[in-house]
């Protein structure tokens, strides 16, 4: 199994940028699809949580910056991130889970991407 993200890289406040995520070795309509993310020194926490029938779960701090949204026909899940501002500079990080949302609870995790937001 391979989660590829992809798109990461540095903005400045107020930018956007559009991360994606590619799929490979798992049926990927069957699976619900995350997006996390962890910043220096802290722990990983939800961004956006997408689920095999398209209902979305969003962290409450985004306040609807981000977008996320997923096509089955090519494997992949977005993030659409903007107004982005400094706090979000993290390395954000494509999940996949067969079960229903478990907080961090994933069966497999992508390497990341950094996202970096210039003040």
């Amino acid at each position: 199994v391979q989660l590829q993200a992809s798109g990461g890289g540095l903005v400045q406040t107020g930018g956007s940028l559009r991360l994606s995520c590619a799929a490979s070795g798992i049926t990927f309509s069957m699976y619900n699809m995350g997006w996390y993310r962890q910043a220096p020194g802290k722990q990983r926490d939800l961004v956006a949580f997408m689920s095999r029938s398209g209902s979305i779960t969003y962290a409450d701090y985004l306040k609807g910056r981000f977008t996320v949204s997923r096509d089955n026909a090519k494997n992949m899940v977005n993030l659409q991130m903007n107004s982005l501002k400094p706090e979000d500079t993290a390395v954000y990080y494509c999940a996949a889970r067969r079960g229903d949302y478990g907080g961090m609870a994933m069966d497999y995790w992508g390497k990341g991407t950094q996202v970096t937001v210039s003040s």
